[in-house]
């Protein structure tokens, strides 16, 4: 069985920790997470642009993606391992400057003629797996670094910056590939990779787990802590209600996002202005409800009910989404949805900080990040083949049905989070 003291940590002495505003420590590690992500959406454009343009082959674009959730899909519970066994700071500076050497390498074989796609794609899983590791890691260290009083705003903070990077970020990094060229896009990544070690390195030192403060008991191998962290996550009730809910969830919300795109243009017959403000909408409406969520921080109650209620809205609206018939009436449904998407995730990623031990967080953020990188390629793929089957409408009610009937499950099952204050 896991270590029962996991569950909860030891009573650690009383800290006091700045705002979140004056936080030092957290404004260089969401600088650090912020800078890298907006270079990842110039790479990700960058590379695959550079295959197509290369090879023409659309089946090697696939072959990238299915590299990058087999990685993914292996690798994220023992970077999480990692994450709790090794510092964490550490972690993030060697993981950050060996992105940024696979990175300056890509852009430097790219831009030699005829470079064989294997070595593109070897490179390209090296920058993947630098990345599974680095990740646990810093979604591990938020606790420690702002304190439990302020999780929930800097999650709703990471989660408000994430959305506009990547908004942003992918429209500039096509405007930056089709001026500068790809090699120069994937140059830029590196150099992203490079500010953000730099800016690890200003953050001197992270909080320790409260254990890691301790005499250890025992040496422990690494893959009895393995173990450990994959029988915790089964055995401690809110860990396994997270593990359910935020995969399902997205399950059911990459699919719907392709048949929004497939409804637009065969059912709303969108102008090119209303088809990518329906592509903004999600995550307006996703940055919206992360910044209420920021702002009211504590005063937020009863954060268990607000996510299952926005989690039993999804599901009626994208049945009336199904039903629509234009694209006026569509854009605010949208809208609404992409901001009640942010309630039931946000917030659970916040209680999950809150309710599991900081010594194995990194275990748990890395089983997490494994599942949900999966999740999204099954319901893409089931989707794509009932969509060429059926008509987009049917098939995005069935997807409104079936997440009602889940939400429905987990508020009757789930009472870990349902009870939540």
């Amino acid at each position: 069985m896991p270590d029962p003291s996991l569950a909860k940590p030891a009573t650690p002495t009383v800290q006091s920790h700045p705002t979140i505003w004056g936080n030092r420590r957290f404004l260089l590690l969401l600088c650090s997470f912020s800078i890298s992500l907006f270079g990842n959406t110039f790479h990700s454009i960058a590379l695959s642009l550079w295959v197509l343009q290369t090879t023409g082959s659309a089946r090697l674009v696939a072959v990238l993606t299915i590299i990058n959730l087999l990685l993914s899909s292996l690798l994220g519970s023992i970077g999480g391992t990692f994450a709790d066994r090794v510092n964490r700071r550490t972690i993030m500076l060697v993981t950050d400057l060996i992105s940024c050497v696979l990175a300056l390498t890509l852009a430097a074989v790219i831009s030699v003629p005829s470079t064989p796609f294997i070595i593109v794609a070897v490179l390209m899983g090296l920058t993947t797996a630098s990345a599974l590791f680095q990740s646990p890691a810093y979604q591990a260290s938020i606790v420690g670094v702002v304190g439990k009083e302020h999780v929930q705003q800097a999650v709703g903070l990471l989660n408000l910056s994430e959305n506009i990077c990547r908004t942003i970020g992918f429209s500039a990094g096509g405007i930056f590939v089709a001026s500068f060229g790809a090699a120069d896009a994937i140059l830029f990544d590196g150099v992203t990779f490079f500010v953000s070690f730099l800016l690890i390195l200003a953050v001197r030192s992270l909080p320790l787990p409260s254990r890691v403060n301790l005499a250890p008991r025992e040496k422990r191998k690494f893959t009895q802590d393995l173990a450990e962290g994959v029988r915790y996550i089964w055995r401690f009730p809110f860990a396994r209600a997270a593990i359910i809910m935020l995969p399902s969830l997205t399950l059911f919300f990459m699919p719907s996002m392709m048949l929004t795109q497939v409804m637009a243009v065969k059912v709303w017959r969108s102008t090119p202005f209303q088809f990518g403000l329906m592509e903004a909408c999600i995550p307006l409406g996703y940055m919206i409800g992360s910044g209420l969520i920021m702002l009211l921080g504590s005063r937020l109650k009863n954060r268990g009910s607000l996510i299952m209620t926005s989690l039993l809205c999804l599901g009626p609206l994208y049945i009336l989404l199904s039903f629509t018939t234009s694209a006026a009436v569509a854009v605010p449904v949208i809208l609404i949805i992409g901001f009640m998407f942010s309630f039931s995730t946000l917030l659970i990623n916040t209680l999950l900080r809150l309710e599991i031990s900081e010594e194995i967080q990194g275990r748990v953020f890395g089983v997490l990040g494994s599942i949900m990188s999966v999740a999204p390629s099954i319901g893409l793929t089931a989707v794509s083949y009932l969509s060429d089957l059926f008509s987009p409408g049917p098939v995005m009610g069935s997807i409104g049905l079936l997440l009602l009937l889940f939400a429905i499950a987990a508020y009757s099952r789930l009472t870990v989070i349902r009870n939540y204050h």
